[in-house]
């Protein structure tokens, strides 16, 4: 029987070892941080602490929104226009005006203001048509001195 005589590890083994250890771990380090990077839209609120000044005041303005009682759908027709459609108990409400803007979730495409213009069945529809993509859409909806503020992604 013949034996071999085991191969002594030396510190060239250990050195290829520790140094292809940590290429791989600054690798993937560095992709995970440009896709990181390329895909951050920004940030939702600049200064975290003037927000929070704010809280209680967003929590009843959200409290006077939700006794209103309104069913807001906002969805695309063919063309791309946003369509708005509001109910309260069951009937579709008129004399809606609503204002709002489109942005990209991504923050890569441009934004779009829209306008809206009241169509058939007390429905209002966007004189602008959006782009292909998703979209987030936050829409401010008044009718009289009720206010209803939305976001809503479609696409």
């Amino acid at each position: 029987m013949i034996t071999s005589k085991p191969r002594a590890f030396t510190g060239w083994h250990m050195t290829t070892i520790l140094v292809s250890f940590f290429a791989v771990v600054m690798a993937v380090n560095f992709t995970m941080a440009r896709m990181a990077i390329s895909t951050f839209g920004g940030t939702v609120v600049d200064n975290s602490y003037v927000a929070s000044q704010n809280y209680n005041m967003w929590l009843k303005a959200a409290d006077r929104q939700n006794r209103l009682g309104w069913h807001v759908e906002a969805r695309l027709d063919a063309e791309r226009h946003v369509r708005i459609l509001v109910n309260s108990k069951g009937a579709v409400l008129d004399d809606i005006q609503a204002t709002g803007d489109a942005l990209h979730p991504l923050g890569r495409e441009e934004d779009h203001a829209l306008t809206f213009v009241s169509v058939e069945n007390g429905e209002l529809r966007s004189r602008e048509a959006l782009p292909q993509g998703r979209w987030n859409l936050q829409l401010s909806l008044r009718r009289n001195t009720d206010i209803f503020h939305m976001r809503e992604q479609v696409q």
